[in-house]
């Protein structure tokens, strides 16, 4: 069990790229609608798709993170718990 924790300690990770892509691009939006305020709706807009994009991507790394604590990619193929067993038990039911 271990090397799933590892996996998903590293998928994790994933975070800190969009983390600090997403600050150095407030700063720059910042800093270029401070040089032209006209271009504000369009630097606004850039600014809005990029930060989705980045963020999109540090959910998809913590998704990859759960993934690899849940399903437990060590069991061999047709043994052990399949995915919608391990899925319900997680639920409760």
């Amino acid at each position: 069990m271990e090397v799933e924790l590892l996996g998903a300690g590293l998928a994790a990770l994933g975070v800190i790229g969009p983390g600090i892509g997403i600050g150095v691009l407030t700063g720059m939006s910042t800093s270029a609608i401070g040089r032209n305020p006209d271009a504000a709706a369009q630097i606004r807009a850039t600014f809005i798709i990029g930060a989705a994009f980045a963020e999109g991507l540090g959910v998809l790394a913590v998704v990859v993170g759960i993934l690899a604590i849940v399903l437990n990619p060590s069991t061999p193929a047709g043994g052990g718990e399949g995915v919608v067993q391990t899925l319900t038990a997680l639920a409760g039911r």
